[in-house]
């Protein structure tokens, strides 16, 4: 499937799955809905439209909790879709976990997508995000959260790209393992 998504210009998905994610986002889906059905809508994930399902708890930042933005999320799920393992019992004990730790390694390539999030939106929390907002139902909310969904959406499909073209070895960025 992977050399499959090389053969679409990158510019192309990123237009038609941004479109697809605005389009969801209008049409009720929450945020990490919008993101990650967007996806699936225009191929890049190669699972049941029906898995949306597992985005579904991550609006409002975890059911309306303020906690880690959905939108972030479903960019997260998005790229794990394509990125994750398969199979993560496969191989020795050692295999499977150099398989996130090691250089090359999954982690490497995941750190980035939260801190590229914040430093174009400030903060990966959504009570952070949305603030200045003391109503929910705010238009001007709504609009702020579909320029995250977009952004997410346009995010995902840079790193699914990325992934592809230069596998998993980039730097750690800040961590919870010290790694640097």
């Amino acid at each position: 499937m992977q050399g499959d998504i090389l053969m679409v210009p990158e510019e192309e998905l990123k237009e038609k799955a941004c479109a697809a994610a605005k389009n969801n986002f209008r049409k009720g889906l929450n945020c990490s809905e919008s993101v990650y059905a967007a996806l699936v809508e225009v191929g890049l994930i190669d699972f049941p439209p029906e898995t949306v399902a597992i985005a579904t708890a991550f609006g409002g930042g975890m059911g309306l909790t303020g906690g880690v933005c959905g939108a972030l999320i479903g960019l997260m799920m998005g790229v794990s879709s394509v990125h994750g393992r398969r199979n993560p019992h496969e191989g020795t004990l050692k295999e499977i976990i150099d398989q996130l730790y090691g250089n090359p390694g999954l982690y490497r390539f995941f750190n980035q997508i939260p801190h590229r999030f914040e430093e174009e939106f400030g903060s990966t929390l959504c009570k952070r995000l949305n603030k200045e907002y003391s109503d929910w139902h705010d238009k001007n909310r709504a609009r702020s959260c579909m320029k995250m969904v977009v952004v997410s959406t346009s995010l995902a499909v840079e790193f699914i790209y990325q992934g592809i073209r230069e596998g998993y070895v980039q730097p750690f960025g800040e961590n919870m393992a010290s790694e640097v």
